[in-house]
């Protein structure tokens, strides 16, 4: 029977060259953020050192952690790197290579409670109508103090000495309420002047 030659070969994928990475590159670092890091040396050793938020990361050439070499986390100053870690962090790269945020706003809850009829609405935030909310609540809280305290007087429940020492705190109570009313009324007027009805004069 005849030799028959056969001819193995090994087909072994070629591995491209690490990238390679030195002191004083500009470098991006997704990990640590968005920004551009300069490489950096220590004299304690050979290793590469990003300084980040007053401490030190430290990299082999090959871009890997020090620690952890399973994946580069450096990454070469280019356009397209730049804009693929832009868009992982919400933002675009601009043609002048600016960065601008591009993430999306929350969508608006509205809670309408206008009339069909109505010709002017305005629009504030919850916030502020919240705190608007609460300075009516302590004014209504401190006119029915107020209306305890009179009753008191009204029935004979308190003594002299009683009914000044009270009033002088209702005088204090109502002295400071009254500026935080106007300051209130000052802050609802400024819309209300652009609209038919004006502000609210006393």
């Amino acid at each position: 029977m005849p030799n028959s030659n056969r001819n193995t070969s090994t087909n072994t994928p070629s591995i491209p060259n690490q990238t390679i990475f030195k002191a004083g590159d500009k470098v991006l670092c997704p990990i640590l953020g968005n920004e551009l890091y300069t490489l950096l040396t220590l004299p304690i050793d050979d290793r590469l050192y990003i300084e980040h938020n007053g401490s030190y990361r430290s990299f082999n050439p090959d871009g890997k952690h020090y620690s952890d070499d399973r994946l580069p986390e450096l990454f070469h100053n280019t356009p397209a790197n730049r804009q693929a870690i832009a868009t992982l962090f919400g933002q675009q790269v601009s043609s002048d290579g600016m960065v601008k945020m591009t993430t999306p706003q929350p969508t608006r809850k509205v809670i309408d409670l206008t009339d069909s009829d109505d010709k002017e609405v305005i629009i504030i935030s919850a916030c502020e109508f919240s705190d608007t909310a609460c300075d009516v609540l302590g004014a209504g809280e401190v006119m029915h103090d107020i209306g305890q305290f009179l009753w008191l007087i009204y029935n004979d429940k308190l003594s002299i000495s009683q009914i000044k020492a009270m009033a002088r705190l209702v005088h204090d109570t109502t002295d400071r309420w009254h500026s935080i009313m106007n300051g209130l009324l000052n802050k609802l007027n400024k819309p209300l002047e652009r609209t038919e009805f004006g502000k609210v004069e006393g």
